[in-house]
Parts: C-alpha cells; sequence; structure tokens
C-alpha cells in the first residue's frame, strides 16, 4: 500500500506527474492495471483546482515580492503554451491540448496543459475530457518506455 501512495503522491508532482510514476511503479514490479489507474487519480486530481484557481492566483502573486517571479514564470510558461497550442491546432485546439498532455516531453503535462487551458478560457468540461485522454496516452508511452518495448524495437533492425 505504501508504495502506491508514493505512485499517487509522485503523479501529483508538476512536471514529474505520471511521467514518473509509471515507471516507479513498473520499476517496484507493482502490478501494471492497479498503478495505472493510481497514478491517473493522482495526476488528475490537481486538474480541476488549476483550471479554476491558477490563473487568479497566479495574476494575484505576479506583483508580490516574494513570489511575483515565480508567478510571472508560471504565466508566461502557460500563455506561451496557450499560443503554441492555439497557433498549430486551429479548429484542433482541443486534440493539440491531448497532444500536448499525452506525448511525454519537459514542459508539458496536465499541469501545464491545463494551465494552458484555463489562460485561453476553454471549456472546463471539454478541456478535463481532452486532459484525462492525454494523461492516458503518456500512460501509454511511459508504460511501453519502462517495459523496455522501444529498446526491443531496435533489435529488429
Amino acid at each position: 500500500m505504501k508504495k502506491y501512495l508514493i505512485v499517487f503522491l509522485i503523479s501529483m508532482v508538476p512536471l514529474i506527474e505520471l511521467r514518473g510514476a509509471i515507471p516507479y511503479a513498473v520499476g517496484f514490479e507493482l502490478p501494471i492495471v492497479p498503478s495505472i489507474l493510481v497514478a491517473l487519480v493522482g495526476n488528475m486530481l490537481p486538474v480541476p483546482f488549476i483550471f479554476l484557481f491558477a490563473r487568479k492566483i497566479l495574476e494575484w502573486g505576479q506583483d508580490k515580492k516574494l513570489i511575483g517571479g515565480f508567478c510571472r514564470w508560471c504565466l508566461e510558461k502557460g500563455e506561451k503554451g496557450g499560443r503554441k497550442l492555439e497557433a498549430k491546432a486551429g479548429v484542433g485546439l482541443y486534440m493539440a491540448l491531448l497532444l500536448f498532455v499525452g506525448i511525454p516531453l519537459p514542459g508539458t503535462g496536465a499541469w501545464t496543459g491545463t494551465l494552458a487551458a484555463s489562460l485561453l478560457d476553454l471549456d472546463f468540461r471539454k478541456s478535463v475530457l481532452y486532459i484525462l485522454m492525454g494523461l492516458l496516452l503518456a500512460a501509454a508511452i511511459m508504460l511501453a518506455a519502462s517495459l523496455g518495448v522501444f529498446g526491443a524495437v531496435n533489435m529488429f533492425r
């Protein structure tokens, strides 16, 4: 049970998220399905709060002495990510959100995708759905990578 709690907590950490939780679970030979479910719940738990409150808190804090730099950095990161999504996606903005969250690259994921969706004033329910689908994609990719599937592909060259 302790290792599942660690999977849950790792998946809640910004920038690490389930991209770190799934390799941890595989490394400690936890059962795959429950581990992925725990990681998904942990990664999705902050999403509604980020969507509804992060922008307001960051805007409030951007002119505060101690936290202003961090708040401005988060706003700039979210706005930059949001503009990239808009520029690349056009009408497929939600599909771009899914791919932004789902392809496990540094700086992408549920936290950044949710902040971008919030800054772009996207629909809450639709954003949460596409973020969840993105996390399912990221979970599949990270599971495959953690199990060595991509290394096995090199064997056939």
